[in-house]
């Protein structure tokens, strides 16, 4: 059994295997968790980790494996998350029908806005990307059908639900459908990545001219990477329905898109390991930073101190530009220093010469690998 088959396939395996179990932990964590492992709360908390860490690897295709800078990812989590809840609530469909009508959209739409969106590139492929994105946020601000029930979200029928995903005592099968989500995301990660497509990406990030050059069409690869993410994507808005058994306009607007920025960031841009573990990461201080605010040791100080140190965004600042200065690479650097980390892969995807900012004049002598 070769080393690269062990790290790709089997530790992945150990790994989601072990994590399979967690629900059936009684253990208590003081500081981390506020009650049990096991206990409902503990698992929505883990099933959102889990969901995030699903998430940012879908974005970590398009920047970190493609250098794809884009602003608009979250409307197609939108789509997964909406366009079922309203074909289930409003529209009356069951369960598998409003799964099929959204899996259709998940990849229609993404390939004509991608179709459009890449015939730009640089900041306005960004540019681009977040008005497609600002678009879908205002329609269901405004909210013309009454379908989505505008800043208000629309809760979903949980009738035409499965009932393993239904009631507080089910939430350990949550847990499950966002560690299989995971799962499925992780691997048809590696397989895309490591095959010829994924290795075209990865030269197209390097330098997108040398790729034409050889007689390839980066656009038609480009647009592959984008309906394939934004189709994980929308995957993970169903999984994020049913974890919250709604649906709210916060997850159509731009910040939602940068946190899986910045998550991917964190981790470590192209790695799967490292977007996995920045989303992970990243949601849970989203959640527990606010117990930190409250807690009597940070109520004690100084108001000079306690103002900020109050503010969980404040917390998430001060730990992403700790980050930025001690593990330039990301969290996944700590393992591969030297590869280039998340911030230098975004200066990459949006000067001039990058590949998403245009096509680069220089290095062309020189062998590409991976293609």
């Amino acid at each position: 059994m070769s080393r690269r088959f062990v790290g790709d396939f089997v530790w992945p395996l150990v790994v989601f295997g072990a994590l399979a179990f967690v629900p059936k932990i009684g253990l208590h964590i003081p500081k981390l968790f506020d009650s049990e492992i096991s206990n409902p709360g503990t698992l929505q908390l883990l099933a959102l980790c889990l969901l995030f860490g699903g998430l940012a690897l879908t974005y970590d295709l398009l920047f970190g494996f493609t250098g794809l800078l884009s602003f608009g990812h979250a409307l197609y989590v939108a789509i997964g998350a909406y366009m079922t809840n309203i074909a289930l609530t409003d529209w009356h469909w069951s369960f598998p029908q409003a799964l099929l009508f959204t899996a259709a959209l998940a990849f229609v739409v993404p390939l004509v806005l991608g179709g459009i969106s890449l015939r730009v590139s640089g900041i306005a492929f960004a540019m681009v990307t977040l008005a497609f994105a600002q678009a879908g946020s205002v329609l269901v601000h405004k909210d013309p059908h009454h379908w989505r029930h505008g800043e208000e979200g629309l809760g979903v029928d949980y009738t035409r639900l499965p009932h393993a995903f239904v009631g507080i005592f089910n939430t350990k099968y949550l847990y499950w459908l966002a560690l299989g989500y995971l799962g499925v995301v992780f691997f048809i990660a590696r397989w895309s990545v490591e095959s010829s497509p994924g290795r075209v990406w990865q030269a197209i990030r390097e330098n997108e001219l040398r790729v034409e050059v050889l007689g390839l069409r980066p656009r038609a690869y480009k647009l592959m990477v984008f309906v394939l993410a934004s189709f994980l994507a929308a995957a993970g808005g169903v999984v994020y329905l049913l974890l919250f058994n709604s649906t709210n306009p916060s997850v159509t607007a731009p910040n939602f898109t940068l946190s899986l920025l910045l998550m991917v960031v964190i981790g470590g841009a192209g790695s799967r390991w490292g977007a996995v573990l920045g989303g992970i990461l990243y949601t849970y201080l989203d959640d527990r930073l606010a117990a930190v605010g409250d807690s009597s040791a940070v109520q004690g100080l100084p108001n000079v101190l306690r103002t900020p140190l109050e503010q969980p965004l404040f917390l998430l600042g001060v730990i992403f530009i700790l980050i930025v200065f001690f593990l330039p690479g990301g969290i996944a650097g700590l393992a591969s220093r030297g590869r280039p980390g998340g911030l230098r892969r975004l200066e990459e995807a949006i000067r001039p010469g990058g590949a998403v900012g245009g096509t680069p004049e220089a290095g062309l002598t020189e062998p590409q690998e991976g293609v």
